[in-house]
């Protein structure tokens, strides 16, 4: 005679029958997003990688393919290629949308620019920004952020055009060490997780953060390809609410993020710590843009030349996806 399962077991077995077919569907359900990051590293980028590690993307219904990219031009190389959905980067990349790269600008992901910062050796006699008139100070590449930015100091602090001596020397960490080290130059506009772990080495240090002297630039923006906007306008949705529960999981819980995001950076859960501080208060709430923000982003792409002539700033963005 066959067995005959009592009614609890009978209850249970179909439970987790159903449940197996839930995950089968919410699986099935997904949709993958190949997301180009235009620095492996920099804070207003990171969030992408804690959203994913922490589950918040999926819960959305998002399975993210993350990919790093050495700078913002690389990033919209690759999604005019149609490699990429997504791009996490900053405001500058808005003028690539200008010039006619396929993608939108979906959110204003930080204003300020905490997470960039003046560094100078470690030994330096340097402490004020008044102490760096006349000095060499490095940067990445010329019609760069961090050229822009060089270029700010000088004009907010009123030195002239000769008020200091810019030195193109790449962004890498080994460069900017060595650069110090041989006393090539006195300080240098990179981030400031870098300068950070180089104090803890004795090897550099930060004398401030760039948001000392420069406002609101939509420092960290993200991107959506035009092809996605058109054909799935619901993942793009997704792509947003699901940042903002990141950003707003981030801001409740500076122990849990520093130690992520210390997996991410290979910097020290300490490094990280003092980071966090700088630049948390640094992320929008909503992702909208804010004006100050859109007429430096403006203003730049004049002073570095990028554009031919001043773009209409409302095309190159929008916030229809920003939840309600």
């Amino acid at each position: 005679m066959p067995r005959v399962l009592s009614r609890g077991p009978l209850v249970a077995a179909l439970a987790a029958a159903i449940w197996s077919l839930a995950l089968t569907s919410i699986a099935c359900a997904q949709t993958t997003l190949t997301v180009g990051k235009a620095a492996p590293n920099a804070d207003p980028i990171i969030p992408v990688n804690v959203g994913e590690k922490l589950g918040i993307f999926k819960r959305h219904g998002l399975d993210l393919k993350i990919v790093d990219f050495n700078g913002g031009s690389k990033m919209a190389t690759a999604m005019a290629a149609g490699s990429i959905d997504i791009g996490d980067g900053a405001g500058t990349e808005m003028a690539l949308v200008a010039k006619g790269v396929p993608m939108t600008a979906i959110c204003e992901s930080t204003g300020p620019i905490p997470f960039l910062g003046v560094g100078v050796p470690y030994d330096s006699p340097i402490h004020s920004i008044a102490e760096l008139k006349g000095k060499k100070i490095g940067f990445s590449s010329a019609g760069s952020l961090t050229d822009w930015l060089t270029k700010e100091l000088v004009r907010k602090e009123g030195w002239g055009p000769q008020g200091v001596v810019p030195v193109a020397i790449g962004n890498g960490a080994g460069n900017i060490i060595s650069a110090f080290t041989a006393h090539l130059i006195d300080a240098d506009i990179g981030v400031t997780s870098l300068f950070l772990a180089m104090e803890e080495k004795k090897t550099g240090r930060l004398l401030f953060p760039v948001s000392e002297y420069e406002g609101n630039l939509a420092s960290g923006t993200v991107f959506a390809s035009n092809n996605l906007i058109k054909n799935n306008p619901g993942a793009v949705r997704a792509f947003v609410a699901a940042w903002i529960e990141t950003i707003d999981y981030m801001r409740a819980h500076k122990a849990e993020t520093a130690k992520i995001e210390s997996g991410i950076t290979g910097f020290s859960e300490s490094v990280m710590a003092k980071d966090y501080d700088l630049t948390i208060g640094m992320f929008t709430k909503d992702c909208r843009f804010d004006t100050e923000s859109l007429n430096t982003l403006k203003r730049s792409f004049a002073d570095l030349k990028l554009l031919p002539t001043t773009p209409d700033m409302s095309t190159l963005y929008t916030e229809a996806f920003i939840p309600k």
